[in-house]
């Protein structure tokens, strides 16, 4: 069904794009602030890695079964509506993910916090499509370049406010309230409606989005492992203060940040192709030398080369999804939103059960694997 909530539909603007960015700087700053928690989680809750990778399953369990409907929910009531009601539920519980000890009830709260996040995830991501659509200029990786930045605050911001010694809840809180502000900022100018023509209210990828989607997934593992094992592996094997296990994920997304602000020129500048194989081989290598180092400075240096390797990569697929023909813009920008997530979202939970079977270190290495495949098949992102 077709948003009916205005006939006449105004040409995004600056005002639409200062708001697409502050969406984008709310997910990053959320999902960051979730990493430095996983550590204290695990400790809390007195459980091991197989148990956690179970707990990070129902953060993608959450998300992934949010995100199929998202795209009828956005063309149904707008993005400006589900992007909203996704952030409150992300910010009403972020808190107890800093206070639940019980396995139980950890689980529920993940849950509830990875629909919130699929959610928003999945209409963020439709509100730039059309936004960037909008543009002369590409302005894709700036958006994304957004949800870096929430994510250097939001591990940083953590990490400094739990070594200061404020409470895991205390800390968690601080950020709820720096969402909400940037929330009230953002409302009023995201868009009033979904993209044009009828969404089913289960979307499903196939043709060309299947195949960006499946690209999508294995950068996202790449992601997803940065963000709920960096720490646990600082920690766990190199002997890191647990209060600081957040700097893995800082120096991954300070190293991407910086790479997506210049990444509308580099995309310009470069073949979307070139950009894919340079930043995956990038990321590929980033995870080996994190692995093969034995000191934890020396593995930062690595999660900033994933980041630098990664930054890049899903604004591209992004673009593409939105000029191939085989589905419907409505319908493949949530479609592939849902397979590319899966990775960042259920990747971490598979890492886990490799580690819990084997160890860590092969875990994270079968990822690098994985990265050289997208390498291998990038020459196909170039025609949509």
């Amino acid at each position: 069904m077709s948003s009916s909530l205005s006939p006449t539909r105004a040409v995004p603007g600056t005002a639409a794009q200062l708001s697409t960015r502050l969406t984008f700087f709310i997910a990053g700053l959320c999902t960051a602030s979730w990493a430095p928690l996983v550590p204290l989680v695990k400790a809390r809750a007195a459980i091991d890695e197989g148990v956690l990778g179970l707990l990070l399953l129902c953060l993608g369990l959450g998300s992934i079964s949010a995100m199929p409907v998202t795209g009828f929910l956005v063309g149904r009531y707008g993005c400006q509506r589900v992007i909203v009601v996704a952030t409150l539920i992300m910010a009403l519980s972020l808190p107890l993910l800093a206070w639940l000890s019980g396995v139980t009830a950890l689980a529920i709260a993940i849950v509830v916090f990875g629909i919130g996040l699929g959610m928003l995830d999945c209409a963020m991501n439709v509100q730039a499509v059309m936004v960037s659509e909008a543009s002369a200029r590409p302005i894709m990786s700036s958006f994304h370049g957004l949800y870096s930045l929430g994510g250097i605050l939001g591990a940083l911001g953590m990490t400094a406010l739990l070594a200061a010694g404020l409470s895991p809840l205390a800390a968690v809180l601080c950020v709820v309230g720096l969402t909400l502000v940037t929330l009230i900022k953002a409302a009023p100018n995201l868009l009033p409606y979904g993209s044009e023509g009828d969404t089913p209210f289960f979307a499903l990828p196939r043709g060309k989005v299947l195949f960006l989607g499946g690209l999508c997934f294995i950068v996202f593992i790449a992601e997803g492992a940065m963000l709920d094992w960096s720490g646990v592996f600082l920690v766990s094997l190199r002997g890191m203060d647990p209060a600081y296990g957040g700097l893995g994920y800082a120096a991954f997304a300070t190293a991407m940040t910086g790479s997506r602000l210049a990444g509308d020129w580099m995309v310009t500048r470069f073949k979307p192709a070139r950009v894919v194989v340079m930043g995956s081989l990038c990321a590929s290598l980033g995870i080996v030398f994190s692995l093969l180092t034995s000191s934890w400075s020396f593995s930062l240096l690595g999660y900033a080369l994933v980041g630098v390797g990664c930054a890049n990569i899903v604004p591209v697929l992004f673009s593409a999804v939105a000029r191939q023909t085989h589905m419907p813009q409505g319908t493949a920008v949530p479609a592939m939103t849902t397979l590319g997530y899966a990775g960042v979202l259920m990747g971490p939970a598979l890492i886990g059960f490799v580690a819990h079977a084997s160890s860590l270190q092969l875990a994270l290495g079968l990822v690098a694997i994985a990265l050289l495949g997208v390498a291998a098949t990038a020459k196909s992102v170039q025609r949509s």
